[in-house]
């Protein structure tokens, strides 16, 4: 799935095939604080795709030995 033009946010369900997971695996990087920034509006979990970007840049790997965001120094 590609992330939306001209609309910065997104709900779980959305932003959760976009990194290759569920919403229950979203909820449990959000617990973990192993995931993408988060707002919440109430109850409602909204993402920023910006956000989701930033997150996907700082995990970027060159190699399988490389520590997180290595690529980015490059």
């Amino acid at each position: 799935m590609a992330i939306p033009v001209g609309i910065d946010t997104a709900l779980p369900a959305e932003v959760a095939p976009v990194l290759g997971t569920t919403e229950a695996g979203l909820a449990q990087m959000r617990y973990r604080g192993t995931g993408p920034k988060f707002c919440k509006v109430g109850r409602k979990v909204i993402y920023r795709w910006s956000d989701i970007e930033t997150f996907l840049a700082a995990n970027t790997l060159q190699r399988t030995d490389d520590p997180r965001g290595a690529a980015l120094a490059v």
